[in-house]
């Protein structure tokens, strides 16, 4: 019963807020202490900063912004850092203020964009800022969601700027993750924006609790009894469960009496639980552990039937690595999984096949929507970066209908997309960073984790780590007890920045604006903190000289050889890769229709009949039927080592891949043939072949090492009884040594970092001719259309005619190296271009970044990577017209990675539509915008 302040309160509140309360009254539920304080803020006519955790209903802080700003006459832009949730937030508000009181620009979408409300992508608002669009007119508010995202390398400067930019008259809304550093970035914020009210909430609307699947046994974390679960985070220092602690203890022993006695052959054996092959544990089945117990390493489907046994699906399982999200959902067909009723089976089937009728017919078999469709009809689904948008967009929609049950995703999920889940599974708490393994931290920790419990669904959310061999349970414990990542700004001037804020600024108002940013109000309040971690490594790296002293000679000059033998050996592997790349693209030649091969690795690997031999010097896509019936094209990517003719079959002249008695009967024949081809280990292979040692680059690197071996034995230290010890002290000096010239470069740079290199910027345009002391040059003008990451290059290519007189294919292919970026970049392999004008305007263009790139060196910038060439073949032939399936057979990307990368060739060729003004190129590019924008290009997820 409530107190009569109580009633009061609620009395006065009402009185002072009504478009809050009339805004209320719209949801069944009550809105949480912090929403209302937000809310109330926002009437005030303040700015906010909402940190709050995932799931925890901040975006309703937004949506009253958007509600009091249609009830006052003003406009609002809701703003996102994907498209992806831009277009699940236009859905929602059109659900609630219908289609003609909201729009959508996204960039590929332009939906109703004068109308009151407007839903859009962060680069959207940064572009109508710089362009003084007339949109801007009569803007009231702006969200900002996900505003954490101005910690990201690539792409968080647009966060900053339109912050930055902004008219002081627009109220902004920021909604934030959970960050440990809020009450900075709110600080900072009520700087730059004027009033700002920070608002933090640590409390999570569903109670979050966390196990450990051990086995068949899902285990409490922490000891239940002296554990908030409602709470953001669990304090640190929180009790592990002793039952996993023990059996930390006992994996630990088993693994020590292991190293000292082999068991005998047999010995111990237990079979393997049904469930499925491969998986979390790879299927590993049992593992002993002290005391003669043993621990289940459970498949993915031993995984999905437990949450299913124990009430907790729907679930996202988070696998960070999108083949094993593919292969999850295949694990799940192949053990025939069903999580679904027959009434919910037809509902998703019909919903599939609705929402995917404009995809192009031709293209449903490359794209996998056979077993897409398969596994959703099942309940389960992947859902990554590489997959195609629309299919993507089917998943999100069937999940938050509670049709799609079980969900493998990578951690992109987890950045802004609308998925909550019962529980969440985190396979591994490593991943690939691009460079190594690397343990996930507390901040992505409690992103993925934060995705469990449903508001108004669950009582509680779960959040399961799966038992791994070696595991430490109190580490684990550390990662959910740590308060989340701090925000720190990764603020630059780009090229497209300086001449827009020139343009309406001048260079020193435009200064001043700079350093006003949230990366130089971090740097003037951290140079304190590195000076004083400079000066205790420095103090270290004297400690690890001294302990690194050897009294036969200078050890670390000794060292120094060591880490030289180390380098060279490493340049060697990856030059003996490329080596091997090149021996099984040249093993492909020789391939004859009849050839009996084994295919070395990819989803077809295995015994094959070559078909066509499919030679192409670019790109050989030989065409073979498996002993699994399959006729398939194959790309180099299948082909990682050499292959040769095992055996020789006749190919029927009339033979018809497309026929399935043909196809049936030639692989029972293949079969049988296979089984007279003698075991890999009894016949020579190609693969034995090694490298080519073609320009004698091996025997160089063999005499370089051994030189530097005989160097490292002739030194005195070598003979050193410590030598080992000393070297371990070495080798944290060198990390320590770079470590502490970073630091020093850091303190010198801080003071008025942001302005400096502003100027730095502004050297570079003027020696190119792009400024003009305070004014903005006819080229510059055109730089100032051009908002790709490789801006300069893009705008330099335009004034030199780099791209004239190309066809729009042509000119397709030239852009494409202006925005594709491999994903490994270490390739060795020279990419496919096409020849003619178009090859020639790409080298020209390799050129052109060269000589910027030593003009960046010149100011002591570094903005513009490499161009890379390898997605010029694909959008060359897709531009002329090829189908998808031969297209995808030229690269190893995936669909949902190709529509990326060309969605954003469509995005650069109008921007040069744009910047080139009135004539041939122009006519061009539009030509190329047009040729691009079909098939699943053109598709878009946006309809319901």
């Amino acid at each position: 019963m409530t107190t009569p302040a109580e009633r009061y309160a609620s009395y006065r509140a009402e009185r002072e807020y009504p478009v809050l309360r009339d805004f209320a009254a719209h949801y069944e539920f009550a809105l949480d202490d912090f929403q209302l304080r937000a809310c109330r803020a926002i009437e005030d006519g303040r700015g906010v900063l909402v940190a709050a955790p995932t799931g925890s209903g901040k975006t309703i802080v937004g949506e009253f912004g958007v509600h009091l700003a249609l009830q006052t006459g003003r406009k609002t832009f809701y703003t996102t850092p994907i498209k992806a949730l831009s277009n699940q937030k236009y859905h929602d508000l059109v659900a609630r203020y219908g289609p003609e009181n909201v729009g959508l620009l996204t960039g590929d979408d332009v939906v109703n964009g004068d109308a009151p409300v407007v839903v859009m992508t962060t680069e959207v608002l940064r572009n109508m800022l710089y362009a003084g669009s007339s949109t801007l007119i009569g803007l009231g508010f702006v969200v900002m969601d996900e505003v954490h995202y101005l910690a990201d390398r690539s792409r968080g400067a647009v966060w900053e700027e339109v912050i930055i930019h902004l008219p002081e008259s627009v109220s902004v809304i920021s909604l934030s993750a959970t960050v440990s550093n809020a009450e900075e970035f709110g600080e900072w914020l009520a700087t730059v924006r004027g009033e700002t009210t920070t608002i933090v909430e640590e409390r999570r609307p569903v109670p979050l609790y966390q196990h450990v699947l051990v086995g068949r046994r899902l285990l409490d974390l922490f000891a239940s009894s002296d554990v908030d679960a409602s709470a953001g985070f669990v304090q640190e220092g929180a009790p592990v469960n002793d039952e996993l602690v023990k059996l930390a203890r006992d994996d630990w022993a088993a693994t020590r009496i292991k190293d000292r006695r082999t068991p005998k052959k047999g010995r111990g054996k237990t079979p393997r639980p049904s469930g499925g092959g491969g998986g979390a544990g790879g299927g590993q089945g049992a593992r002993p552990v002290g005391n003669g117990r043993r621990v289940w390493i459970p498949s993915r489907v031993d995984v999905l039937t437990a949450l299913d046994r124990e009430g907790l699906l729907p679930a996202i399982t988070f696998i960070f690595s999108r083949a094993g999200c593919a292969a999850a959902v295949q694990q799940c067909l192949d053990s025939n999984v069903r999580l679904t009723t027959p009434a919910e089976r037809e509902e998703i089937r019909t919903f599939v096949e609705a929402s995917c009728r404009d995809l192009p017919a031709d293209d449903l078999q490359v794209l996998g929507y056979h077993d897409f469709l398969d596994g959703l009809v099942r309940g389960v689904a992947a859902h990554h970066a590489g997959m195609l948008p629309a299919f993507k967009h089917v998943v999100e929609e069937l999940y938050l209908r509670g049709l799609c049950k079980a969900v493998f995703a990578t951690e992109t999920l987890a950045l802004g997309v609308n998925m909550p889940a019962r529980t969440v599974v985190i396979e591994k708490l490593s991943k690939w960073n691009g460079e190594t393994h690397a343990d996930i931290t507390p901040g992505e920790y409690t992103q993925l984790t934060g995705r469990a419990g449903r508001r108004g669904l669950d009582v509680e959310g779960h959040g399961v780590v799966l038992w791994q061999p070696g595991m430490n349970p109190r580490e684990v414990a550390g990662l959910a007890s740590t308060r989340t990542y701090p925000l720190r700004s990764s603020f630059r001037p780009s090229y497209n920045m300086a001449v827009n804020l020139v343009h309406q600024f001048g260079r020193t108002r435009s200064r001043e604006l700079l350093e006003q940013s949230f990366a130089q109000f971090q740097a003037d309040k951290a140079v304190v903190s590195l000076a004083r971690q400079l000066h205790k490594a420095e103090d270290a790296l004297e400690g690890y000289a001294e302990a690194a002293t050897c009294h036969l000679g200078d050890f670390m000059e000794y060292a120094s050889l060591r880490r030289q033998v180390n380098e060279v050996e490493k340049d060697a592997g990856r030059s003996r890769r490329a080596d091997r790349r090149d021996l099984a693209l040249g093993s492909l030649q020789k391939l004859r229709i009849g050839d009996v091969i084994e295919v070395p690795g990819g989803k077809f690997a295995g015994t094959a009949l070559v078909l066509d031999p499919g030679w192409d010097p670019d790109n050989p896509r030989p065409y073979v039927l498996t002993q699994q019936r399959q006729a398939r094209r194959l790309g180099p990517m299948d082909f990682p080592e050499p292959v040769e003719a095992l055996a020789r079959m006749r190919v029927p002249k009339s033979f018809n891949g497309r026929n399935p008695q043909q196809r049936r009967d030639l692989a029972d024949a293949l079969h049988k043939r296979a089984a007279d081809i003698p075991p890999p280990h009894l016949r020579a292979s190609a693969r034995e072949s090694g490298g080519d040692g073609r320009d004698g680059g091996p025997d160089r690197t063999a005499a370089r090492v051994s030189d530097l071996r005989a160097r490292m034995k002739a030194h005195p230290c070598h003979g050193c009884s410590d030598r080992e010890d000393h070297a371990r002290w070495a080798e944290r000096h060198f990390k320590l040594e770079r470590d502490s010239a970073t630091l020093r470069r850091r303190v010198e740079n801080r003071t008025n970092t942001v302005a400096r290199q502003f100027d730095r910027v502004c050297e570079v345009l003027t020696a190119l001719g792009y400024l003009e002391g305070d004014e903005v040059t006819t080229e510059g003008a055109r730089l100032r259309r051009l908002y790709s990451e490789m801006d300069l290059v893009a705008a330099e290519s335009l004034r030199q005619g780099l791209w004239d007189g190309l066809t729009s294919s042509g000119l397709a292919a030239a852009l494409s190296v202006l925005v594709f970026e491999a994903r490994r970049p270490d390739d060795a392999r020279s990419p496919r271009v096409p020849g003619g004008n178009t090859g020639a305007a790409i080298d020209a263009m390799m050129q052109l970044w060269g000589d910027l790139d030593g003009l960046e060196k010149q100011h002591h910038l570094d903005f513009l990577r490499r161009p890379d060439a390898g997605f010029a073949w694909c959008a060359f032939r897709w531009a002329e017209g090829d189908d998808l399936d031969d297209v995808l057979g030229t690269t190893d990307l995936t669909a949902g990675d190709f529509v990326r990368w060309m969605k954003q060739l469509v995005d650069l060729s109008g921007q040069v539509a744009t910047a080139a003004g009135p004539g041939p190129l122009r006519d061009t590019a539009r030509a190329t915008v047009k040729q691009l924008k079909r098939g699943v290009v053109a598709y878009s997820g946006l309809a319901e």
